[in-house]
């Protein structure tokens, strides 16, 4: 493995209060109340508030960087009894593995069921960007002894999440935390692909969908009563990625139902509605499909409603969409006034700018986001929005605990830390791209493609079985990484995603870990 002096210090220090967080007056308030309903001293309660957390201190990072070497070993007794079943379906029961199942987790890695030490090589399935216990997130049980609670209702919204929403707003426009000025210009402006609305919701399924409610508005009423549509009279047509021979499966938005029938399911029910809902799919990165698109369904019995899409395709080998792609795609939207969704509920929190779009230089209608804002802390997703789109009625996408005011804590404690550190997790990012490269291009005869982007980076293989068995391979030495295989269509491809704490010594030891599993394959 390369040496890397000082892989403690990857990272910038960030320090920070509930005070700090959430407002010194809010916090005030908060002391008071609590000493009023518990008895206890609000001095004590103050204190507490007022005092600093590091959230990712140099012992922590030492720490981890001293059980690398161990991963993939028994480190603990496993579990005495036998693991019991649960009473899940027949499909989850199927693709359950125990054995890797948590005993206890702390950063990169869990300890499974088994005893054994695993790295978290793909962040939990996508949603512990800073790992498992991050310490940033003492700051949640501070919250708690100030009796903050976690539970509230859409109409007695707290002020942490009245905060979060102005953060998300200033993170999507590009402005600075706290930026007044520049949040009061957005907030005013009424252009279709300015996002100055913020919708709090549970899973990233319901994000989507009330993307996809609001742009259907365009074309159905959602109330009796409701304005005659603009669109009304036309059927949408909805644009989304498809797979590589134009079929639909390559797209994920969601679990809801109109959301799975974009990506072929349902099709008895789906092919009985095409008279009012219609989904077109574009191979990924296709100027040939986007412009016979537009040419088709904007005619007056049609109408194109809204282009979706993720641009790293996870459910689709980790497939890259070019930022040429997407602009162009963009552009035709706004001359054809379409609604563009940005899916990043996978993506957002694994780039230095919170989302991949920016760098895209892309203006989305609606940005989906769940999953790595919280951290894993909490369900959480929002749907931020432009305001020539806000036609909710109050019960449109409710969702009763959907205003949380420890989710969204969460998320700011998230968003302390990346801003904080966006230049280390650019470079650490970068890096691992460029050590996937070189390592797929050092083999040649097993790997194809490289696709993906920094810690999102994948591997595709030349054959099914390869993919399989490397998979298998680096499971068998710790490293809990999958191989999706479940896609005809889709070139086999190892997923990766790796946790934005790891440093550079975390990417040479994953890299070493491959280089011994593909000499065995």
């Amino acid at each position: 493995m390369k040496s890397h002096p000082d892989t403690t210090k990857v990272f910038k220090g960030v320090r920070a209060s509930l005070a700090d967080l959430i407002g010194s007056e809010r916090i005030k308030a908060s002391c008071r109340a609590r000493a009023l309903l518990s008895g206890e001293d609000a001095g004590g309660l103050a204190a507490v508030a007022s005092e600093p957390v590091d959230f990712l201190p140099e012992s922590f990072l030492a720490r981890q960087h001293e059980l690398l070497e161990r991963v993939g070993s028994g480190v603990v007794n496993p579990l005495d009894q036998p693991s019991i079943p649960g009473a899940s379906t027949r499909m989850f029961d199927s693709a359950t593995n125990p054995g890797m199942a948590p005993l206890s987790a702390l950063g990169l890695f869990r300890i499974g069921e088994d005893g054994r030490l695993y790295l978290i090589s793909k962040s939990e399935h996508y949603h512990t960007p800073l790992g498992h216990g991050f310490p940033g997130y003492q700051l949640l049980d501070r919250a708690r002894q100030l009796g903050i609670p976690n539970a509230t209702h859409n109409n007695t919204r707290g002020q942490i999440t009245r905060l979060l929403e102005e953060e998300l707003v200033c993170a999507v426009n590009g402005l600075a935390p706290g930026d007044s000025a520049g949040l009061n210009k957005v907030r005013a402006c009424e252009d279709p692909y300015v996002c100055n609305r913020v919708l709090n919701l549970e899973t990233g399924s319901l994000a989507v969908e009330a993307a996809l409610k609001m742009i259907l508005a365009r074309f159905y009423r959602i109330e009796p009563g409701s304005p005659t549509p603009k669109y009304s009279g036309r059927i949408p047509v909805v644009l989304v990625m498809g797979n590589d021979d134009g079929g639909f499966q390559a797209n994920y938005h969601g679990t809801t139902i109109l959301t799975q029938t974009m990506r072929g399911m349902w099709p008895e029910f789906y092919s009985g509605i095409e008279n009012q809902f219609r989904v077109c799919p574009i191979r990924p990165n296709n100027m040939e499909d986007l412009e016979n698109a537009f040419r088709k369904w904007e005619t007056s019995g049609h109408k194109i409603a809204g282009f979706f899409h993720e641009i790293i395709m996870m459910n689709y080998g980790g497939r890259l969409l070019s930022p040429e792609f997407l602009q162009r795609a963009y552009s035709l939207c706004r001359e054809h006034d379409v609604p563009t969704v940005v899916d990043e509920i996978q993506s957002c929190m694994w780039h230095h700018d919170l989302f991949i779009f920016r760098e895209w230089e892309l203006t989305p209608s609606f940005v989906a986001l769940g999953k790595g804002f919280p951290g894993g802390e909490y369900p959480a997703s929002r749907l931020i929005f432009s305001s020539a789109m806000d036609c909710m009625p109050q019960f449109g996408a409710l969702v009763t605990n959907g205003q949380e005011e420890l989710a969204s804590l969460a998320y700011l404690i998230t968003m302390r830390w990346a801003q904080a550190n966006a230049q280390a997790t650019r470079s650490v990012g970068d890096y691992y791209e460029s050590r996937m490269r070189e390592f797929a291009n050092a083999h040649p005869e097993a790997i194809s493609e490289v696709e993906g982007k920094r810690h999102m980076t994948t591997l595709f293989f030349k054959d099914l079985g390869g993919a399989k068995s490397f998979a298998k391979n680096l499971n068998g030495r710790g490293l809990d990484i999958s191989s999706q295989t479940y896609k005809a269509d889709c070139p086999p491809a190892v997923l990766t995603k790796i946790p934005l704490i790891a440093t550079p010594a975390v990417v040479d030891f994953i890299l070493d870990r491959m280089e011994e599993a593909i000499r065995t394959n």
